[in-house]
């Protein structure tokens, strides 16, 4: 049996698992009895710690309080953690670096050596180029994030990307981080249609709006159906090639924000992409180099057979043979 202290942070961590447990369950997992279980919940809560009974079962789950609990990690979970802190100090998220690395700073310091050592080597042969993208401002992330979790309307001035802004009220649904930006999945009430707008082009309006009960999501694959939106969705023309080479190949030079790759076969896959020009859209497909096919739009086959003509012809004649 574990010594007072000891269980004591070992029901701590059994209760940040996001679950209710029963008496019996704690008693099992710890190796005492459920009466002894009770007591060490009446310490915990002494101690400042919110542990909640439920309703029928007597089970018992962790709530939100003034105490932040200690974080028991396992040793993946930690190193894990430690990147992520150091990912997130040049991130997309303005204003969180300097608290990135002080979270960092703190977790190294109490790290076991084996760890430490894996997250420093790491870090030394680890150089992170500045997106110079957008960035993010926290509270407004975090305010969206609670609007989804809460299923509280929305309101919000949009920046769209012709310049142009407007007033949008929104169900928010989730949140999708994509490369070096962040995107919202939402109702939007007026136009009664789902859309995905970019974080860092919204403003939210205070209070929020109504509760309301969430609409089945517009797709089961929601970081696909983000993908798909912002790489063709978006655009006057939506292309549709085939390339001759396998999917993964093809996915280390095409970034699911500017092209959606699905497998034919072993030796094929079929792009889509999107743009407002016809002469960019078949630029983009042939620099990569790849055999291709083009299918659609009817215009693009077009454009692409008159492109063909005229590099054709722009080429000197070629020398006799010899």
């Amino acid at each position: 049996m574990l010594e007072t202290s000891a269980r004591l942070l070992r029901l701590l961590s059994l209760l940040q698992t996001p679950r209710e447990w029963t008496g019996a369950d704690l008693a099992d997992r710890l190796d005492v009895n459920v009466r002894t279980v009770r007591r060490d919940i009446e310490k915990l809560r002494t101690l400042g710690y919110p542990v909640h009974a439920t309703a029928g079962a007597a089970g018992y789950l962790l709530g939100a309080g003034a105490k932040l609990p200690p974080l028991l990690l396992e040793d993946d979970e930690a190193v894990a953690v430690a990147i992520g802190l150091r990912t997130a100090a040049s991130g997309t998220v303005a204003g969180i670096e300097e608290t990135s690395l002080r979270a960092l700073a703190k977790l190294e310091q109490v790290l076991p050596a084996r760890l430490r050592h894996r997250v420093s080597t790491l870090q030394s042969v680890t150089v992170t180029v500045p997106s110079g993208g957008p960035v993010v401002d926290p509270d407004v992330l975090t305010a969206v994030a609670a609007a989804c979790r809460a299923h509280e309307q929305v309101r919000f001035d949009y920046a769209g990307h012709e310049g142009g802004s407007s007033v949008r009220r929104t169900e928010p649904h989730r949140l999708v981080h994509a490369g070096r930006r962040w995107y919202l999945i939402a109702w939007d009430l007026d136009r009664d249609d789902w859309r995905t707008f970019r974080v860092d082009r919204l403003r939210p309006r205070v209070p929020t709006g109504p509760r309301f009960t969430p609409r089945r999501p517009p797709d089961t694959d929601l970081a696909g159906y983000t993908a798909r939106g912002i790489s063709t969705g978006a655009y006057r023309y939506q292309g549709r090639f085939t390339l001759h080479v396998p999917v993964h190949v093809a996915a280390e030079k095409i970034a699911p924000t500017i092209g959606v790759l699905e497998a034919i076969d072993e030796h094929s896959c079929t792009l889509r992409a999107g743009s407002n020009s016809l002469d960019e859209l078949a630029l983009y497909v042939g620099l990569f180099g790849y055999r291709f096919e083009v299918h659609e739009p009817p215009e693009l086959v077009e454009r692409i057979r008159s492109l063909t003509a005229l590099l054709a012809g722009s080429l000197p004649p070629s020398p006799p043979p010899s």
